[in-house]
C-alpha cells in the first residue's frame, strides 16, 4: 500500500494568514515580467510539442 505524502511545511502566524489571503484571491498574482515569462514558456512548449508531433510520423 502507498505511503501518505508528508508535505513537511507548516505555516504559522502572519505567514499562514498571508497564504490564506493569497488562496482566496481569484486574481492572478503574476507581475508583468512574470506574465511575460509564462507566455514565452507556453509558446516554447507549444513549439516543442509541434516538433515532437512532426517527428513522430
Amino acid at each position: 500500500m502507498a505511503k501518505p505524502i508528508e508535505w513537511g511545511l507548516t505555516l504559522e502566524g502572519q505567514d499562514a494568514r498571508d497564504f490564506e489571503k493569497y488562496l482566496e484571491n481569484p486574481e492572478p498574482t503574476f507581475t508583468p515580467e512574470g506574465r511575460k515569462l509564462m507566455k514565452e514558456a507556453l509558446l516554447e512548449l507549444e513549439a516543442g510539442q509541434k516538433e515532437l508531433f512532426a517527428v513522430s510520423f
